[in-house]
């Protein structure tokens, strides 16, 4: 979003965000998708809902579990 606000475009918040985060950065889809919300009015980042299965598994669990799989 800070990007979008400074008027750069997706390419370049791409760019920016592969220089902090490397291989985690977004991808260039995913940084298109989100300035197109953007430019439609849309500034809400947190998730919407969705259709679907929903999780069967809280993410603290997982996380514990991931946690106790690094040892």
């Amino acid at each position: 979003k800070l990007c979008f606000n400074l008027k750069k475009s997706a390419a370049e918040a791409r760019r920016l965000l592969e220089e902090v985060y490397g291989e985690h950065a977004l991808s260039k889809t995913t940084c298109e998708d989100w300035f197109k919300r953007f430019r439609s009015g849309d500034f809400v980042t947190e998730d919407k809902e969705r259709s679907g299965r929903p999780k069967t598994i809280e993410d603290a669990d997982l996380q514990a579990l991931l946690d106790e799989d690094d040892t």
